[in-house]
C-alpha cells in the first residue's frame, strides 16, 4: 500500500512540477512548444550552451505566421508577440494595460536598482518619466555635444600617437573606455582619460558594475525569478556592494559640492539636480536639428508637466545615475562596435562615409559643430542599420498588469485572455532579420535606410531602443556619441581586418546581450587628414 501510495505521489509531484506549468499557453489555445522542448530550451538557458540572442530569434522565427507564441522563462509563461500591429496595439494604444516592465530585480534585493527609471512600476514611473525626460531632449543634448566631441579627438589622439603603419586593438576595451569616458564627463563631471589610465578607479568600478556575464550571474538572476523572497533572506545581489557604495558616493559629493560652491556645469548631474528642484521643462517646440531616423519622440506621459511631483531622495538620484551609466557603457560600447565590425569587413561602405566625413570636415574649415554632425545622412544610414542587423538590446518585455484580451483575427485563434501578471516579450533581434520585413536581412546594407528606402519601413518592425512610452530615454544621448566618435575614428583612419579579426562574427555564448565570442580584434591604419 505505502508503495502504490509513493507511486501516485510521485506522479503527482512529477505533473505538477514537471509537466503541469509547461501548459499554460497551450490550454490557453496559444501555440508552443512541448513539455519536453521547454524543458531543453530552459535548461540551455541556464547552461548558456548558446548565446542568448539566437535563443531570443529561435523563438522568434518559431510557428511561422503566428501572431503570437508560448514560451518559458522557467516555469514563467512569457507570451512573444511578432506581429507589429499587435506590438502597436500593446505597446501604444493600449499601453496602459502594459506599463510595466517584468520585475527581475526587486528593490529589496538590489535598492539602486529596484529605484531607477527602468525598474519602477506604475505611477511612479510616470512622474519619474516626466521628470527625466526634459533631460534628454536635442538641446540638451547639443550642450553636452562639446564634452563628447573632446573625449572623441583624446581618444584619437592617443592613437595617432603611437606612429604605427597599422594599430591592432581589441575594440569593444578601446570603446568602453571611451564611452566611460564620455559617461564620466558628460553625466558625472569627472575628467577621466582610460586608455592612458586603464586602470582608474571610475573604469574599474564601471566594469564592475556592469558585468552580467557568467554562471553565477545566471544563477542569482534565476533564483530573483524564481524567488524573490528567498533572493532577499540568502542575500543574492548581482551589484557588488562596493560599486554600489562608489557610485553613491560620487553622485552625492558632487552634488553637496556644487550646491556649495554654486558650480553649473551643463552634464547630467546638474540636470538630475535641476530636476529634483522641479526646474526643468520639456521643450515643446525646438529648431535644433534631432539625433536620426532611430531618435524616439518622447510620448505625451513624458511631456506632461503635472506630473513632476517626484521629491527626488539621494538614492532616487543615484539610481537614475547608475542606470544611465549602465545602459551607456557597454550597450553604446556593443553598437560601436559592431558598426566598427561592418566598416571593416565592408570598405566601399567605409570609403563612401570617410566621404562624407571629409566633405563635413572642408565645409566645416576643419571643425565639427553639432549641426554638420546631424546633418550626415549616410553616417546616420550607417548606424540606422547597425541597429537593425545587431540591436544592442535584443529583447523587450512588458508586464500586464490588469486584464486584457487579445481577440482572434485569422484561422485557428481564438481569445487570449490575459491576466494580471502575464509576462510579454517582443524580439528585435528576430523582427529585425525578419525577411519579411527587410529582405535579405544578412546582408549589411545602409541604403534601406535613405529618404526614399525608409519609407518602406513598415511601422513597429524597427526598434533598436524599444517601443511606447516605456522606450530608451537616453537614445539621443547614445547616438550622439556613437556618431562622434565614428566620425572622429574615420577622419583619421581606416578600419581595417587583421590577422586577429574573427570575420565571420561568432556571437558570445556568456553574455546577455549581443557580443563576440573572441572579441572585436581590428586595426587602425592612419588616412591623410583632410583640414
Amino acid at each position: 500500500m505505502f508503495s502504490i501510495l509513493t507511486i501516485i505521489g510521485s506522479c503527482l509531484l512529477s505533473y505538477f512540477v514537471l509537466i503541469r506549468p509547461f501548459q499554460y499557453w497551450k490550454k490557453r489555445g496559444v501555440i508552443q512548444f512541448g513539455v519536453w522542448r521547454s524543458w531543453s530550451e530552459n535548461v540551455k538557458m541556464i547552461l548558456q550552451f548558446n548565446p542568448m540572442a539566437d535563443r531570443f530569434k529561435m523563438l522568434y522565427d518559431a510557428f511561422p505566421g503566428a501572431r503570437y507564441s508560448g514560451m518559458y522563462q522557467i516555469t514563467k509563461p512569457v507570451l512573444v508577440i511578432k506581429d507589429p500591429e499587435l506590438i502597436k496595439q500593446i505597446t501604444v494604444k493600449d499601453f496602459d494595460h502594459f506599463i510595466d516592465h517584468n520585475e527581475i530585480m526587486t528593490e529589496e534585493c538590489e535598492p539602486l536598482w529596484g529605484k531607477n527609471l527602468f525598474s519602477l512600476k506604475g505611477e511612479r514611473w510616470k512622474e519619474m518619466r516626466a521628470t527625466l525626460s526634459p533631460s534628454f531632449t536635442s538641446s540638451k543634448m547639443k550642450a553636452m555635444f562639446g564634452m563628447m566631441a573632446e573625449c572623441a579627438e583624446n581618444f584619437v589622439n592617443h592613437f595617432k600617437s603611437d606612429n604605427l603603419e597599422t594599430t591592432t586593438v581589441e575594440f569593444r576595451d578601446i570603446f568602453t573606455r571611451f564611452t566611460n569616458d564620455i559617461i564620466a564627463s558628460a553625466s558625472f563631471g569627472i575628467n577621466c582619460d582610460s586608455l592612458k589610465d586603464g586602470d582608474n578607479e571610475f573604469y574599474l568600478m564601471g566594469r564592475m558594475a556592469t558585468n552580467l556575464s557568467g554562471f553565477r550571474t545566471s544563477i542569482a538572476i534565476f533564483v530573483m525569478m524564481a524567488s524573490p523572497k528567498l533572493a532577499k533572506y540568502l542575500g543574492v545581489k548581482i551589484f557588488s556592494e562596493k560599486a554600489s557604495a562608489f557610485f553613491r558616493n560620487i553622485v552625492i559629493g558632487n552634488m553637496k559640492a556644487r550646491e556649495k560652491s554654486g558650480i553649473v556645469r551643463p552634464d547630467m548631474i546638474h540636470l538630475l539636480m535641476e530636476a529634483r528642484k522641479g526646474k526643468l521643462k520639456h521643450e515643446r517646440s525646438s529648431e535644433i536639428i534631432d539625433s536620426g531616423f532611430a531618435v524616439i519622440e518622447e510620448s505625451e506621459i513624458g511631456k506632461q508637466e503635472g506630473r513632476q511631483k517626484l521629491q527626488l531622495t539621494d538614492d532616487d538620484v543615484t539610481a537614475q545615475a547608475l542606470i544611465f551609466f549602465f545602459a551607456g557603457f557597454e550597450t553604446v560600447a556593443t553598437l560601436m562596435c559592431f558598426a566598427a565590425y561592418e566598416l571593416a569587413i565592408d570598405p566601399s561602405i567605409q570609403e563612401k562615409l570617410q566621404e562624407e566625413v571629409d566633405n563635413v570636415v572642408r565645409e566645416g574649415n576643419g571643425t565639427l559643430t553639432y549641426e554638420a554632425l546631424m546633418k550626415m545622412e549616410y553616417l546616420d544610414m550607417v548606424i540606422s542599420e547597425t541597429l537593425r542587423k545587431w540591436p544592442p538590446i535584443a529583447v523587450i518585455d512588458r508586464l500586464c498588469v490588469k486584464p486584457y484580451t487579445i481577440q482572434p483575427e485569422r484561422k485557428n485563434e481564438k481569445p487570449v485572455n490575459l491576466k494580471k501578471g502575464d509576462v510579454l516579450m517582443m524580439i528585435p533581434y528576430g523582427m529585425h532579420l525578419d525577411e519579411k520585413y527587410f529582405p535579405n536581412p544578412d546582408r549589411f546594407d545602409p541604403e534601406r535606410f535613405n529618404k526614399e528606402n525608409r519609407k518602406n519601413i513598415a511601422p513597429y518592425t524597427y526598434f533598436p531602443f524599444g517601443i511606447g512610452p516605456r522606450s530608451c530615454i537616453g537614445n539621443r544621448f547614445a547616438l550622439l556619441e556613437t556618431k562622434i566618435l565614428i566620425f572622429n575614428i574615420l577622419r583619421h583612419f581606416d578600419i581595417v581586418v587583421v590577422d586577429k579579426s574573427v570575420v565571420p562574427i561568432k556571437l558570445a555564448r556568456k553574455q546577455t546581450s549581443l557580443n563576440s565570442e573572441k572579441g572585436f580584434w581590428f586595426g587602425l591604419k592612419p588616412r591623410k587628414v583632410v583640414s
